[in-house]
């Protein structure tokens, strides 16, 4: 198979998940309630197969491309924040071990046609894992297993040790550090979610104490080389982990606007002479915000559609490439807190009694803003490649 695999391009992705955000807006507070996906929600994820779809046809799964891939988590996330960040948790790392574990070991999670693996939890190197004969005798503590509840193995990331308890180091010094996945009857789940915005993303603690896990259920934490041929997996670990987190923010920054149109024109307010849609302060915003919100879209997607072209003709991910992807990723996740906090200021009770829609989403996007891989750093780490394109005396 050829390194210019071309990736699938079946259209009916949106109308699948479409369907499936049907069924959560129906579900969506007993999402809340529950701190996690619905049984129907998940049945309906599993009848349209979403969460394989960057998963090879060879392994069962649907062969979409990124960037439409990124285009099914928007649509949940615009349905459900919670949502769309457990089934983005599921989904992407599902991809991974896909992509970068040895093909015995991906062969043996995701060889069941009806129903493959379902992948979750931290891939970070919290863990301690003892080298013995034909694998790693793994010890550790975990958080923010997204999407766990319904997943059927877990990642776990850990150190390297040899057969003395010492961390191994690579050729260039660096601990040796591994990601796997355990079947979930090997793992204890600890909750402790109890949090006040993406709640339904059931995001438990969790553990390993002493679990053995083969070599064929593991893969260097930062390989760049994966082990499928599909063009995708040459993203990375960090263009397909990290990029799922752009389209959440970019689907609950448009429930908003959409939650805030319907609430704005019906509203009156004290000082208003009609509702508060018909001011000229409220349209003003609303322009304003809604450019931010379309111009964070166009150029999230802008970026990943040029990397996955490049990526399609054969050529790996250029640093620029990547520094514009992490850049797109983490802005946008300020975007969406400026347009909720907009929203939010115009709704009224509706923007903080529960269940609404509004309220959600002002409390998903704010805890959307706290998550390591959108840190702000990231933003200063891309902006070195990014400045070499500009300067160095050009006329414009």
């Amino acid at each position: 198979m050829t390194a210019t695999m071309e990736p699938k391009t079946r259209q009916d992705h949106l109308e699948r998940a479409r369907r499936v955000a049907e069924v959560v807006e129906i579900e969506a507070n007993d999402i809340e309630d529950q701190a996690t996906i619905t049984k129907p929600v998940y049945d309906a994820l599993v009848e349209e197969r979403l969460f394989w779809m960057l998963v090879p046809e060879e392994l069962n799964g649907e062969g979409l491309s990124l960037v439409q891939s990124l285009e099914v988590i928007e649509e949940l996330s615009r349905a459900d924040g919670s949502t769309g960040w457990a089934f983005m948790a599921n989904s992407l790392s599902t991809s991974l071990a896909a992509g970068f574990l040895a093909d015995d070991g991906a062969r043996e999670i995701f060889g069941d046609r009806e129903l493959p693996g379902i992948t979750a939890g931290m891939i970070l190197p919290t863990g301690k894992g003892k080298r013995v004969d034909g694998g790693y005798l793994v010890t550790g503590n975990y958080q923010f297993a997204s999407g766990s509840a319904h997943a059927s193995w877990i990642g776990a990331g850990f150190v390297v040790h040899d057969a003395d308890g010492n961390p191994e180091t690579g050729d260039d010094g660096q601990p040796v550090v591994r990601t796997a996945f355990v079947p979930r009857d090997k793992v204890e789940f600890r909750g402790n979610w109890n949090v006040w915005g993406l709640v339904g993303t059931g995001s438990y603690d969790y553990g390993l104490t002493e679990v053995f896990i083969p070599e064929r259920h593991a893969f260097n934490t930062f390989s760049t080389t994966p082990v499928r041929p599909e063009p995708v997996y040459r993203f990375g670990l960090v263009g397909i982990g990290v990029g799922g987190h752009a389209p959440v923010a970019l689907g609950i920054a448009r429930r908003a606007l959409d939650e805030i149109v319907m609430v704005a024109t019906v509203k009156g307010r004290l000082g208003y002479p009609t509702v508060v849609g018909d001011s000229d302060l409220f349209r003003l915003e609303f322009a304003r915000a809604e450019a931010l919100y379309r111009a964070a879209r166009a150029y999230v997607y802008e970026v990943y559609r040029e990397a996955e072209d490049w990526i399609n003709e054969g050529n790996a991910v250029t640093e620029l490439q990547m520094a514009r992807l992490r850049q797109a990723i983490t802005w946008v996740q300020e975007v969406a807190a400026t347009v909720t906090n907009f929203a939010h200021r115009w709704g009224g009770s509706q923007s903080f009694r529960n269940p609404t829609a509004l309220g959600r989403a002002t409390r998903d996007a704010a805890i959307a803003t706290q998550h390591l891989l959108v840190d702000p750093m990231t933003m200063v780490d891309a902006a070195g490649p990014i400045m070499t394109t500009y300067g160095q005396g050009r006329v414009r």
